[in-house]
């Protein structure tokens, strides 16, 4: 198990492997379509975003609404590749992680290869216990999206895996080649 914290350093992710369990302590940032597609729209009429992201992580995550004395809902990973189209620019402005479930397209992996950057899967049906580890969440953008307004989370020991890392490898595909049958002769 390796621990990080925030904001992220090249030297830190150089330091990750596809497989490595890692426990995040820090902020983290959420972020899913919506929110995506302002940050690049954004980006493309020459803006300032409305958070500084760089070195930063972000999750894609539509959190619960919080129970009484909770600081946040249900706070589970939601589909990666629906990031997909925007993920490459957003790496570009200096992000150094996300963190969803599922796998990333082609143009993603390059842009983890280009901009140093790192994906962490999340466990998805984990939203109760993730939110565990959330200390504050706090609405720091787009509030008019509702669940999907950008958060700026306090993390201690939030649990990730690394999926892609900054030398290209795929955790995912790696397990497929592993269990892929060959055809019978």
């Amino acid at each position: 198990m390796k621990r990080i914290t925030t904001p992220l350093t090249d030297k830190v992710l150089e330091s990750l492997e596809v497989g490595d369990e890692v426990l995040i302590t820090g902020v983290i940032y959420t972020g899913r379509d919506a929110a995506h597609r302002r940050f690049v729209e954004a980006l493309d009429r020459g803006e300032q975003l409305p958070v500084d992201l760089r070195g930063q992580i972000l999750y894609y995550v539509g959190p619960t609404p919080p129970r009484p004395g909770m600081v946040i809902g249900s706070a589970g990973p939601t589909t990666s590749y629906r990031m997909d189209p925007f993920t490459p620019r957003m790496y570009e402005a200096g992000v150094k992680a996300t963190i969803g479930k599922g796998g990333r397209s082609q143009a993603v992996k390059e842009a983890l290869k280009k901009y140093k950057g790192v994906y962490f899967g999340a466990i998805g049906g984990a939203g109760a216990l993730l939110s565990q580890t959330i200390k504050k969440a706090d609405v720091v953008a787009y509030e008019d999206l509702g669940p999907e307004a950008v958060r700026r989370l306090e993390v201690v020991d939030f649990p990730v895996i690394v999926v892609n890392d900054v030398r290209g490898n795929d955790l995912l595909e790696q397990g497929k080649a592993q269990w892929r049958r060959t055809a019978p002769a």
